[in-house]
C-alpha cells in the first residue's frame, strides 16, 4: 500500500521541516522526488538525505512567487520526466502581529510568498496534469484557517486564501481527473520553531518549547514525520475517492480546546 513507484513529484519548501520529510518519505515509498526550495544549499541537503538512504530526488532553487521562473522549472520537469504526478504546495512563511502592528511590506510579503506561490505552483503543474487528465495536488494550510489565532492576522489571512484555494481546484479540476487537498497541521516541531524560540526568547527556550507544546491538548508538538504520513496518503492512489478536503492534524488543538 502507499506506493509512489513511478510518480514525478514536486515539492515547494523542502529544503527543511515539514517538506523535507514529505519528501524522504516519498523517495522511500518509490517517487522521483523535485525538491524546490528557496535556497539551493537547503534543497541539496535534503537529495543528499534521500541518494544516501537509495531514493531519487533533484536539488533546484526556486522562488514560488516567480510565476515565470515557477513555469519554466515545471516545464522543465515535465519535460524530462514526461509527466508531474503530484505537486505538494508546502511553502510558506509565518508572521507574528495584530492587523494594527502588521506593516503594508509584510502583507506583500507573505501574499507574494504564500498566497501567489502557492498559485503559481499550481497553475503551472495543472497545465500538465490537464492534459493527461491525472494529477494530485496537496496544499499546506494550517489550523489558523480554521480559528482565530493572537497575533496570527496576516498569517491567518494567507491560510485561510490556501484553504479556499484547495476547494477551488478540485471543484474546477474534478472532472479532469484531479484531486487536490489539504493538511491543516497545528504547530509542529521544526527548525523554525526552535530559530524562533532563540530569537525571541534567549535563555528561555526550554520554558517557552515547554509553554507551545501544552498548548495542544494532547501535549506535545507534531513531528514532521507525522504530517508526511498524512501526506503520503493523501496523494497515493489508496486515497483516489479524496478531494476537495481539509485534512486537520492538531493534536485536539481544534476541537478540545
Amino acid at each position: 500500500m502507499f506506493s509512489l513507484a513511478n510518480k514525478t513529484v514536486i515539492i515547494t519548501g523542502a529544503g527543511s521541516g515539514i517538506g523535507q520529510g514529505i519528501a524522504v518519505l516519498f523517495a522511500k515509498q518509490g517517487a522521483h522526488v523535485e525538491v524546490f526550495d528557496l535556497k539551493q544549499e537547503s534543497a541539496q541537503e535534503t537529495v543528499d538525505q534521500i541518494k544516501a538512504a537509495g531514493g531519487s530526488a533533484n536539488a533546484t532553487a526556486c522562488d514560488v512567487g516567480d510565476y515565470a521562473g515557477v513555469k519554466a522549472l515545471f516545464d522543465a520537469v515535465a519535460a524530462k520526466h514526461g509527466k508531474i504526478d503530484i505537486l505538494v504546495n508546502n511553502a510558506g512563511i509565518a508572521h507574528i502581529g495584530t492587523a494594527l502592528t502588521t506593516a503594508e511590506e509584510d502583507m506583500d510579503r507573505l501574499h507574494r510568498v504564500n498566497i501567489k506561490g502557492v498559485h503559481a505552483c499550481a497553475q503551472a503543474a495543472l497545465t500538465h496534469m490537464t492534459a493527461r487528465k491525472k494529477g494530485v495536488i496537496l496544499n499546506m494550510c494550517s489550523i489558523a484557517a480554521q480559528m482565530g489565532l493572537a497575533d496570527r492576522f496576516a498569517y491567518s489571512m494567507t491560510k485561510g486564501a490556501v484553504l479556499m484555494m484547495t476547494y477551488s481546484i478540485a471543484k474546477d479540476f474534478i472532472k479532469d481527473g484531479i484531486r487536490c487537498n489539504c493538511i491543516a497541521p497545528a504547530r509542529v516541531h521544526t527548525p523554525f520553531v526552535d530559530g524562533y524560540l532563540a530569537k525571541t526568547y534567549p535563555g528561555q527556550e526550554a520554558e517557552m518549547f515547554q509553554k507551545l507544546s501544552e498548548a495542544q491538548p494532547i501535549g506535545r508538538m507534531a513531528k514532521p514525520d507525522e504530517i508526511a504520513a498524512l501526506a503520503l496518503y493523501l496523494c497515493s492512489d489508496e486515497a483516489s475517492f479524496a478531494t476537495g478536503t481539509n485534512y486537520t492534524l492538531d493534536g485536539g488543538a481544534v476541537n478540545l480546546r
